[in-house]
C-alpha cells in the first residue's frame, strides 16, 4: 500500500521514538496529520511534492501508528507534540522547513509556529483555523455549554469511555464511518449508543478511498487502539491553563489556511466569522490567503488530493 519510494526510518526526539515517512530531495515541507489518521494520511502529498522538489517528510505524531504512545494522558499537550517536532527537525538536520497540517496537525502547526517560528518557512494549514485563546472560559466547559455532554469532544473527555464503546462496534466500522459519513454539522456520539444507528447505514467508499487504503488504516489502527489520538482531545483544558503566557501573541510566520464547505469544523457555529480573512489576520498577520472548497469535506487532502498539492506548490514556491 505505500510502495513508490517511500521510505520509512524511526528517529528519537523529545525522549520518544517517532516514525516518519519520507520522499524526495529538496527543501522539506513537514506534514503533520490529524485523528484518526496517521502519516499514511498524507500519501497523495509525499508522492506528488517528492516530484516537485521537495522532501516530503510525514511523522506518526505521539500515540499514533509507528511511533511511541507514552501512557500518561497529560503527555500530549501543545509543547510535548512541538518538542518532538523540533526533536524531529533536529534528528534529519533541518533548520527551517515549510510545514502543512490537519485537522489535530493543524493545531500543532499553528502551535509550532507561534512557540518555534524561528524553524518555520512558511505554513499552510488544512481544516482547524487557529484558536485564539479565550482568557475567560476553558475549552470542554464551552464545548458543553454550547453542544451538551454527547457533543463528540465532551464524550471523549473520559479514558478509556470510549474506547470501550468504539471495540464493541469494531475498529473498522468506526473508521469507514469517520473517515467517509461525517456530517457537515456538530458531532455527537450518545453514551452507550455511539454510531449504533449510523452503522447500520450500508457505506459505499467515496472514490477517493478504496477498500485497500481504508484496509491499511484498519490494520495500524487495530495495533494502536485510538487511545493515543483521543488523548489530544483529553488535554484541551491542560492546554488552555498552559498557554496563558501566550494569551493575545500573534502566528507570525506566512501561513495560508484551506477549508472545505462540507467539513464539519467549517459548520460549527461561529467558524465562519472567525475564518474571515480581515479576522483571521488580527491573529495570523502574515496570512496571505483562505480557501474556501465547495463541496469537500473533513478529509480534504485526501478528497482533493491534486488540487491541495497544487496549492501547496503554488504558496511554498514563492518563498
Amino acid at each position: 500500500m505505500e510502495g513508490n519510494g517511500i521510505e520509512h526510518r524511526t528517529v528519537r526526539a523529545n525522549g520518544i521514538n517517532i516514525h516518519l515517512a519520507e520522499k524526495g530531495e529538496g527543501p522539506i515541507i513537514l506534514f503533520l496529520h490529524g485523528f484518526p489518521e496517521f502519516w499514511y494520511s498524507w500519501r497523495h502529498q509525499l508522492h506528488a511534492l517528492a516530484s516537485l522538489g521537495y522532501r516530503a517528510v510525514a511523522p506518526d505524531l505521539r500515540g499514533y501508528g509507528d511511533s511511541d504512545a507514552p501512557a500518561d494522558v497529560n503527555s500530549y499537550t501543545y509543547f510535548h507534540v512541538v518538542g518532538d517536532l523540533i526533536g524531529v527537525l533536529d534528528a534529519i538536520g533541518a533548520d527551517k522547513v515549510f510545514v502543512v497540517g490537519h485537522d489535530w496537525g493543524a493545531l500543532m502547526a499553528w502551535y509550532l509556529s507561534l512557540f518555534r517560528p524561528d524553524r518555520v518557512k512558511a505554513l499552510v494549514n488544512l481544516s482547524v483555523a487557529f484558536p485564539p485563546r479565550d482568557a475567560m472560559n476553558k475549552p470542554v466547559d464551552t464545548f458543553r455549554a454550547f453542544y451538551g455532554d454527547e457533543y463528540y469532544i465532551c464524550r471523549f473527555q473520559e479514558p478509556r469511555a470510549i474506547e470501550a464503546e468504539f471495540a464493541e462496534i469494531g475498529i473498522d466500522k468506526v473508521l469507514k464511518y469517520a473517515l467517509t459519513s461525517v456530517a457537515a454539522a456538530p458531532f455527537y456520539l450518545p453514551k452507550g449508543k455511539a454510531l449504533r444507528e449510523q452503522i447500520d447505514i450500508p457505506i459505499t467508499l467515496p472514490s477517493w478511498l478504496s477498500e485497500d487504503e481504508l484496509k491499511y488504516y484498519v490494520t495500524q489502527y487495530e495495533k494502536t487502539g485510538f487511545t493515543g489520538g483521543l488523548n489530544y482531545y483529553r488535554n484541551f483544558d491542560l492546554n488552555w491553563e498552559l498557554t496563558a503566557p501566550w494569551a493575545g501573541s500573534k502566528v507570525e510566520v506566512p501561513a495560508k489556511f484551506i477549508v472545505g464547505d462540507l467539513d464539519l469544523t467549517y459548520n460549527t457555529p461561529g467558524f465562519k466569522e472567525n475564518i474571515n480573512f480581515d479576522v483571521m489576520k488580527k491573529h495570523v498577520p502574515l496570512l496571505v490567503d483562505v480557501v474556501v472548497m465547495k463541496g469537500v469535506g473533513h478529509f480534504v487532502q485526501e478528497e482533493k488530493a491534486d488540487e491541495i498539492n497544487q496549492l501547496i506548490h503554488d504558496f511554498f514556491r514563492k518563498f
